[in-house]
């Protein structure tokens, strides 16, 4: 880890848990916006670790950008932390300037596009994008689309937007953005920027922030299997329940790491593989896991006041968002039959 990922791994680690408490996390899902949060992450620097220090960002890579999306899923944060991260990295990459407070990507499905067209020197935005994470909150939105025979990438208000409110089952924001002819604040081709960038970032985000996830819960359970007694030991000596526990324990490693390889190859600047890689594995762990650690704690894990399900609800949210597990396995075998069966081996060992 570089020197900075380090710092930035203090800082936000630090930052979460003096802040994200269970209150918290109740109050946002009555629709509180958490302010002291979002303000604490804007001052630490934490919200543009890709954006360069002269236009007040951290300067960093993808790879310091991974702790803090990592630390932000471990820590069940209720804020767009890695949407802004993402969008900031794109609007840094068309040289646009990156707007101080929460920022949201739009569209979050492969079969959705906004669409952008000149209208004198300006641009303006049209089309509906569903299931935006977090749209009423975030100040602005950003999209690539193609426009000019280029991937653009475009800022929004979305107070531009119609919004229609709507919730996932963690009860994080999950909004319909319709835009008809609207105007864009700011939008510039990027090079080496796909047009399918959103889905792309979106998916790798996710999985680094399911891998926190999975790393809390298994957290949990190990320390519930250890605190809780029956039959006058502790049941984390029972071997059925270390059984449990060793399964998770081996998928929290492996989505770690697969999420990290994802956000290194970001780096490289072609991290399609990895990122298919990398939620297939996560989304399959989270099936499997949340499920284990929930039989761990018994009853008490289903209940509201428990605080399990804060990770266990996001886990089964996110594993949908930005392409579930199946459709990019579906992505990532056209890619394999693309380049031929004799490449495969080289492709994966050059990697």
């Amino acid at each position: 880890m570089s020197e900075l990922g380090s710092l930035l791994a203090d800082t936000v680690s630090r930052l979460f848990t003096d802040l994200v408490t269970k209150e918290l996390l109740e109050s946002s899902e009555k629709g509180v916006w958490p302010e002291k949060l979002w303000r604490a992450l804007e001052e630490g620097g934490l919200t543009m670790p890709l954006v360069a220090e002269s236009a007040g960002g951290a300067g960093g890579t993808w790879l310091d950008a991974h702790v803090v999306v990592r630390a932000s899923g471990r820590h069940t944060a209720p804020v767009p932390l890695a949407e802004t991260i993402v969008a900031g990295a794109l609007l840094s990459r068309a040289g646009l300037e990156v707007p101080y407070g929460p920022i949201t990507l739009a569209p979050v499905h492969g079969d959705e596009r906004l669409t952008l067209t000149r209208s004198g020197a300006a641009w303006r935005v049209s089309g509906t994008a569903t299931r935006v994470p977090w749209g009423r909150a975030a100040g602005h939105v950003v999209t690539v689309a193609e426009a000019d025979g280029a991937a653009t990438v475009a800022l929004v208000a979305t107070g531009a937007a119609r919004i229609t409110d709507d919730r996932n089952l963690a009860l994080e924001p999950r909004d319909t953005l319709v835009f008809e002819n609207a105007p864009v604040v700011a939008a510039a081709p990027a090079p080496g920027v796909s047009a399918d960038a959103i889905r792309l970032y979106g998916a790798m985000a996710r999985a680094a922030q399911m891998a926190g996830a999975l790393e809390s819960i298994l957290e949990q359970g190990v320390r519930y299997a250890t605190e809780r007694k029956q039959f006058g030991r502790p049941i984390g000596t029972f071997q059925a329940l270390q059984h449990y526990l060793a399964v998770v324990a081996g998928h929290v490693a492996a989505s770690g790491i697969a999420a990290e390889l994802a956000f290194r190859a970001a780096d490289r600047g072609d991290s399609a593989f990895e990122t298919a890689a990398a939620k297939i594995r996560v989304g399959e762990a989270a099936g499997v896991s949340a499920g284990l650690v929930h039989q761990v704690h018994g009853a008490i894990g289903f209940t509201y006041e428990h605080s399990l399900h804060f990770a266990t609800r996001r886990l089964w949210s996110w594993r949908a968002e930005f392409g579930s597990e199946s459709a990019w396995a579906m992505a990532l075998g056209r890619g394999v039959a693309a380049r031929g069966a004799d490449n495969l081996w080289n492709h994966l060992t050059e990697r």
